[in-house]
């Protein structure tokens, strides 16, 4: 069994570790229930983007080069094409798109909840996820084994763990 002194020192890095990711977690929230309204606009506003492209491109080879999920073309005639998300000049080449986004804070805010492999933050969500898993392994170091607590923690964290997978399992 280990000593009193191994499971103080426990509750001593789950406290400093703690306070350092209080912030990163606050973040994560935030974002994560923006994420939650992804399909909703709340809190985003039109960004007007002006574009130039080639002159006189079809409907067809307009949509790859806007780069844009979800845009149709809805009319075309001899001066400009016009789109879901705005217009095509064929002239002049120049694309006016509209697309509702959050704004600069909240996007990078998102942005860093999504992270994937390919972009450097992933590092950031790595090291979260990490430490919330000494989080999990610390909170049951932190109390002696024969004490009436961690016993009741053990129930407590296994009755989470079943409505964690029965969320998961019937909430999908």
């Amino acid at each position: 069994m280990a000593s009193p002194k191994f499971h103080m020192a426990f509750r001593k890095y789950h406290r400093w570790l703690g306070f350092f990711l209080a912030g990163i977690m606050g973040v994560y929230a935030i974002s994560g229930i923006l994420l939650i309204f992804r399909p909703t606009d709340i809190l985003k506003y039109d960004q007007v983007q002006t574009k130039q492209l080639e002159a006189n491109l079809s409907g067809e080879e307009l949509l790859p080069l806007l780069k844009m999920r979800g845009s149709k073309v809805t009319s075309e005639n001899a001066d400009e094409i016009v789109l879901n998300v705005g217009k095509y000049d064929k002239a002049t080449g120049e694309a006016t798109v509209s697309k509702k986004d959050y704004p600069i804070v909240l996007a990078k805010m998102v942005k860093l909840h999504k992270a994937t492999n390919n972009s450097p933050l992933f590092w950031l969500n790595i090291s979260f996820g990490l430490g919330l898993l000494f989080f999990v392994i610390s909170a049951f170091l932190m109390f002696i084994p024969k004490l009436p607590m961690y016993k009741n923690g053990l129930k407590i964290a296994g009755i989470g763990a079943i409505v964690a997978v029965l969320t998961v399992v019937f909430g999908s």
